[in-house]
This record gives C-alpha cells, sequence and structure tokens, in this order.
C-alpha cells in the first residue's frame, strides 16, 4: 500500500535526492519556528537548437567545442548529484554546447546524445569527427587536387582553418583539406582560421 509523506518531515538529504530525481520540482520545507528553505533544481531545459539562445558567460550558444579529458562523465543534471549516463573516453572528441548553468554545459554529441559536463572538462580546442564513410582529404580545397590521404569514419582530427564549403584538417602533423559536409564540428557558413 502507497502512503503518503509527510511533507513537513522531509530532511535536507531526502528533498536534495528528490530534486535530484525531479529537476523541475520546487519544494518548500518548514524548518524551526516557520523559517523556510526552498531547494530548487536545474532550470527547465530547452530541447532542440535555438540560435539566439543567450549565455551566462556570453559565449554563442550553440557553440562546438572538445572534450578536454581523457574521461568525461556525462550526467543527466547540472551537479555532480545527478547520476551518471555515460562515460567518454575520448580526448579531443566534439561536442556542441546548448546550455549553460553556472559551471556546467549541456553538451550534445554526433549521434545526438545529450547531457550535463563540468566546464573544466572542455577545451576550446576545435575538432571534427569525420562521418559516414571513407573520406579523401585533398592538397587543397578542391576535389582535383592531389588527393593526399583517407580517413576512416569516426576520426577525430583537429581543424586547422574553414573556408567556404571546405575545411583543413590536421591529425598527427598530417594535414589536408575535406569537404564541411563529410565532418561534424564546424556550422555551415562557420569561418575559423
Amino acid at each position: 500500500m502507497f502512503k503518503r509523506p509527510n511533507l513537513s518531515r522531509l530532511t535536507l538529504g531526502l528533498a536534495s535526492r528528490l530534486s535530484a530525481a525531479l529537476p523541475a520540482l520546487t519544494l518548500a520545507l518548514g524548518i524551526g519556528l516557520g523559517a523556510g528553505l526552498a531547494v530548487t533544481a536545474a532550470p527547465a531545459v530547452a530541447r532542440g537548437k535555438d540560435d539566439t539562445k543567450a549565455s551566462e558567460t556570453g559565449l554563442p550558444l550553440p557553440r562546438f567545442v572538445s572534450l578536454g579529458a581523457n574521461e568525461v562523465n556525462l550526467r543527466t543534471g547540472p551537479d555532480r548529484r545527478y547520476p551518471i549516463t555515460w562515460v567518454y573516453k575520448r580526448r579531443g572528441l566534439p561536442v556542441e554546447v546548448i546550455q549553460e548553468y553556472g559551471i556546467w554545459r549541456r553538451i550534445r554529441d554526433v549521434d545526438g546524445v545529450e547531457g550535463w559536463v563540468n566546464r573544466h572538462l572542455l577545451s576550446s580546442e576545435r575538432t571534427a569527427y569525420v562521418t559516414a564513410q571513407v573520406r579523401t582529404l585533398y592538397a587543397r580545397p578542391d576535389t582535383n587536387s592531389a588527393a593526399v590521404w583517407r580517413v576512416e569514419p569516426g576520426v577525430v582530427a583537429k581543424i586547422v582553418l574553414c573556408e567556404e564549403d571546405w575545411c583543413q584538417l590536421n591529425m598527427g602533423g598530417r594535414t589536408g583539406w575535406i569537404r564541411r559536409n563529410e565532418i561534424w564540428g564546424v556550422y555551415p557558413r562557420e569561418t575559423i582560421d
């Protein structure tokens, strides 16, 4: 039989666990002689890409960054008390920051998975993820130029620069040009230099 909890007897620890489990919930607890304590979880999260979002840091949202650590925990909410849903083990993987909350960044990866990470585990270094199939990199931003190397899908490389429809990548000292639509980690009209 389900028994309704007596909210006047909730402890702060239980309130924290409840707010972690129910992100949009705000509990008002009576403590002592009428004093109140509000425990509020993270703000409601907007879904989808919205270029007009404001950020706490003044940096544009959304924006691409990369993972700056060998191991990064992806959480369900913007705090260490939220459960870990995924552990990334690939430094340099490009991710898209879509929301900010204090020291936390809501990110989206190449597969569309979203979650929260601590900003200290991110890097401003721009990287690209090669998509779909084996791709050819060229000596110049032109398919008629010499092919310099081929890369497998899932390869991550540093972005040197992007102009018009092409980006120059560097991986282990080797550089080459690839069509922008063959990588993930840069916006369609974005210039990187």
